[in-house]
């Protein structure tokens, strides 16, 4: 049996903190996200904690009667504890040197491991189709642990939302990665 992972990365926000909720674009997109997956006959729902991904996928979960994990290392990686006015640069560095730190903050292989550990562990599940909901940088890094060449650029270029889809076929365990980008329901033109 083959598996299929559709991660994705939340809809627009009102800012980072955890609290942060979906901006009224981001719950129209949300809504969105629920049409597109309503014809795929998804088991489970993982969800990083923080408000904005719960919001992501709360209308397709309701909808559908199927009820949010909630998972830690699904998180968003956090750079730094301290104001850093040059991130982007800091953040580029990282995906170069995987295992640059800064003040308390995960380096890019810590970030990878955490969220390659939930993958993993829901490739090996029973389930046949599950969503994972994350955020942009630990995305990117999750998507190079399986496309070695996914890097800073590509963080660049993630939309909110964003869907892949991790597919593990059932005979080789060859898993590879396809962005879900032709669907009108995935980016919301409008306001």
């Amino acid at each position: 049996m083959s598996k299929n992972i559709y991660i994705v990365r939340h809809c627009q926000a009102q800012g980072q903190p955890a609290e942060s909720q979906l901006t009224k674009k981001g719950f129209k997109q949300a809504a969105e996200l629920a049409v597109l997956f309503s014809n795929i006959q998804i088991n489970r729902i993982i969800s990083s904690p923080f408000l904005r991904a719960i919001q992501s996928v709360e209308p397709f979960s309701k909808e559908m009667n199927i009820s949010i994990e909630l998972d830690e290392r699904l998180a968003e990686r956090t750079l730094s504890s301290v104001n850093l006015p040059d991130w982007m640069d800091k953040l580029k560095a990282t995906y170069e040197d995987m295992e640059l730190k800064f003040e308390d903050g995960e380096s890019s292989r810590e970030a990878m491991d955490r969220i390659v550990t939930v993958v993993e562990e829901a490739l090996e599940s029973d389930d046949e189709n599950i969503i994972i909901v994350t955020h942009g940088n630990i995305m990117s890094l999750l998507l190079k642990n399986y496309q070695e060449s996914f890097g800073y650029e590509d963080w660049k270029s993630l939309r909110n939302p964003d869907v892949f889809l991790l597919k593990r076929d059932g005979e080789t365990g060859a898993v590879t990665v396809e962005r879900i980008h032709d669907s009108p329901y995935i980016v919301s033109r409008s306001n």
